[in-house]
């Protein structure tokens, strides 16, 4: 599998440029932990590395024809049971979907459960195994995390660094609390956009 590069980034979001200068490079096997302030860009830059909005400027170079990002929602279809619904994401990728994956994310008694009957942190569980099931190789994961115990913290970590990353994937991780790895760290807010910058947030409201 390729690497990720990301090379001299600028990003915005409604017409705003956010950041500038974003670079970095993951090889199969590392992760990137984003951090910053709510409002810097991670969602936007998660979102841009994704293809879903187009980049203001710079390059993207890698295997995004298998990354999957993986936002504030989880994805869950009400109607279908856990395994159910892990069944459907398998399938829409082309994957045979495997109970192993309901063990490796605590859920295996709630297999049957619908997922309208789940609390805010088995959902959370649940979208996360959605990821599994896809078998993407690139992660672009928007606070992960949140929602979860630490138990489950420690339960989504083992999976990410013991399964993906250990086979090869890749992950960029937004996130204000704990990711569940140890990976380096890029701070978005030293990559502002000034206001008073080409297509800044002064710029964009004239």
């Amino acid at each position: 599998m390729a690497a990720l590069s990301v090379s001299d980034l600028a990003v915005s979001r409604g017409g705003v440029v956010l950041l500038r200068g974003v670079s970095f490079t993951l090889e199969p096997g590392q992760a990137l932990i984003l951090r910053g302030p709510n409002g810097v860009g991670k969602t936007s830059l998660l979102r841009t590395l994704a293809g879903v909005q187009p980049p203001v400027s710079g390059r993207i170079e890698g295997a995004l024809d298998a990354a999957a990002l993986a936002g504030h929602a989880d994805g869950v279809k009400a109607q279908l049971t856990v395994r159910e619904n892990l069944a459907f994401w398998a399938g829409l990728y082309g994957r045979k979907f495997d109970d192993a994956i309901l063990r490796a994310f605590d859920l295996a008694a709630l297999a049957d459960r619908p997922g309208g009957a789940l609390s805010a942190g088995q959902k959370r569980r649940l979208g996360l195994a959605r990821l599994a099931v896809t078998g993407r190789r690139v992660l672009l994961l928007d606070e992960p995390t949140v929602s979860l115990d630490a138990a489950s913290v420690a339960l989504f970590g083992r999976w990410l660094g013991g399964s993906h990353l250990a086979g090869g994937g890749i992950a960029v991780i937004a996130t204000h609390i704990d990711p569940a790895i140890a990976a380096p760290e890029l701070d978005l807010g030293a990559l502002r956009a000034p206001p008073d910058a080409p297509g800044g947030a002064h710029e964009a409201f004239l």
